[in-house]
């Protein structure tokens, strides 16, 4: 019997504090998050015993997210600056468990900081990727985001711009598209114990209006996918959050 996808309670109660102690202190500013519609099937096929496609309106999505990571530490050590301050990008679909919690199934996460992507591998067990990546970043929010993964043939680059100026933030209205591609507060490992999860913790995304001057679909391709000939089917941006982060269970 296929199992029914998460209600609106669910996806609400997902964002609620855990009531524990997180083990590391985060900020992800400038996102930008490009999605495609994708099959369920396909993405079904990708995904280990224990988790379910998750879907909006009959589609799955898939999803390239470049951003910043700031101000990253253990929850009793002091940021530094040479190691708590680097670039991330992560390839994602979204899926729930058996227990109708909806959350995150990474394919990749290319990172520019070599002890980033130990830890996660080694504490978190997330497929992180060792690139060569800068994001220089020009007026208020413009940036020249370019990622060249160790081994693959070509950077991508990722142009962009978050109109924060004169601008309210929005959230998103739960039940929209955007709640169900923004608004994710678990993340799905697969360990030598089996499928864990973790948990993330902060305020819904504050939405801006981004235009996006170029992106590259390659890291689909560096993940098994073929690449989508069209532009992204939903767009959108954030000047981000701070998260707390809490340990595999």
């Amino acid at each position: 019997m296929p199992i029914a996808l998460p209600d609106l309670t669910q996806r609400l109660a997902a964002r609620e504090h855990p009531g524990r102690s997180p083990v590391m202190y985060q900020s992800w500013t400038h996102l930008l998050f490009l999605h495609w519609k994708w099959d369920p099937a396909e993405i079904q096929k990708t995904l280990p015993p224990g988790l379910t496609v998750d879907t909006h309106d009959g589609s799955a999505w898939l999803g390239i997210v470049p951003f910043f990571m700031r101000n990253i530490r253990p929850r009793f050590l002091p940021t530094a600056p040479w190691i708590s301050n680097f670039l991330e990008l992560n390839v994602r679909t979204y899926v729930h468990d058996e227990n109708g919690r909806p959350g995150v199934w990474f394919y990749s996460l290319d990172c520019n900081q070599p002890l980033a992507v130990w830890t996660a591998r080694t504490f978190f067990h997330l497929p992180y990727q060792h690139a060569r990546m800068t994001a220089p970043i020009t007026q208020p929010s413009s940036v020249a985001y370019s990622k060249h993964r160790r081994g693959a043939p070509q950077a991508s680059e990722f142009h962009y711009h978050l109109e924060t100026e004169g601008r309210e933030p929005t959230i998103a209205e739960p039940g929209t598209l955007e709640f169900f591609l923004l608004e994710r507060y678990y993340l799905f490992a697969s360990t030598p114990r089996g499928i864990r999860s973790g948990q993330v913790h902060h305020k819904p995304y504050p939405m801006v209006p981004v235009r996006v001057d170029k992106w590259d679909t390659r890291v689909l391709a560096l993940n098994g996918f073929k690449e989508p000939e069209r532009e992204p089917d939903h767009i959108a941006g954030s000047p981000g959050v701070d998260v707390l982060i809490f340990p595999l269970t």
